[in-house]
């Protein structure tokens, strides 16, 4: 069953551009809420907890122990935006949630597929994280009310040009010598199975926004994790 064939019974879609660390998926998330329109963007590396970045950065991967609060954390700002956007409130909210500026001089996304949108950057490397996302919280008595559906776009890039892309990050706190210990923990998304769609990044961000963009608005979704 192709997610692109699904009706979709929600007016927000949160779409998620994930993948390893270096691939651009903060650079192109960006891109894509402007050309949607006023989005909301949700900078998921500031809901690092301090120690937890401190852990990566001397070259640690995280355990899933230390991945599940967090997670949870992406999630809770993800179902928030969206409440806020169905709510019609004011946008300019606090801490990680940025609002892109609107797409009017590029001509594009305005109002596109007459939806609302919540870009929010990454790394949902596990099927597991990406399921925990999509479907809410077991735990939240809400979980089962979800107020969004959500695309994942999974942007590929080769080893090596990841590698060549982590060296000269001075100001980011991700070590890259955990670059094989994340290639070891991907699940390469199944669009068969999940919502979504892959971008291959041959070409600098904001041109790879666009072809996601075009891709995500011939979408007419539903969550089908």
């Amino acid at each position: 069953m192709r997610v692109q064939d699904l009706y979709s019974e929600f007016l927000v879609c949160a779409i998620v551009t994930m993948g390893l660390s270096g691939c651009g998926k903060t650079t192109i998330g960006r891109h894509l809420a402007k050309l949607l329109g006023s989005a909301l963007f949700i900078d998921v590396d500031s809901l690092h907890p301090a120690q937890k970045s401190e852990i990566i950065k001397n070259g640690q991967p995280l355990s899933d122990s230390n991945r599940w609060p967090w997670l949870k954390h992406v999630g809770k700002n993800i179902e928030k935006a969206s409440a806020s956007l169905l709510k019609g409130q004011d946008l300019l909210l606090r801490g990680a949630w940025q609002i892109i500026g609107s797409a009017s001089s590029t001509g594009m996304g305005s109002n596109a597929n007459q939806r609302f949108y919540a870009v929010c950057a990454c790394s949902a490397l596990k099927r597991s994280y990406r399921e925990f996302l999509s479907r809410g919280d077991p735990e939240n008595a809400c979980a089962d009310r979800l107020t969004h559906d959500m695309v994942f776009v999974y942007v590929d890039v080769p080893k090596a040009k990841l590698a060549r892309r982590l060296q000269p990050r001075k100001n980011h706190f991700f070590n890259g010598a955990l670059l094989d210990s994340q290639l070891e923990m991907l699940d390469t998304p199944d669009v068969t199975r999940e919502a979504g769609l892959t971008a291959y990044s041959n070409s600098l961000e904001p041109k790879v926004a666009h072809g996601v963009y075009r891709q995500v608005c011939g979408y007419v979704t539903k969550n089908s994790l």
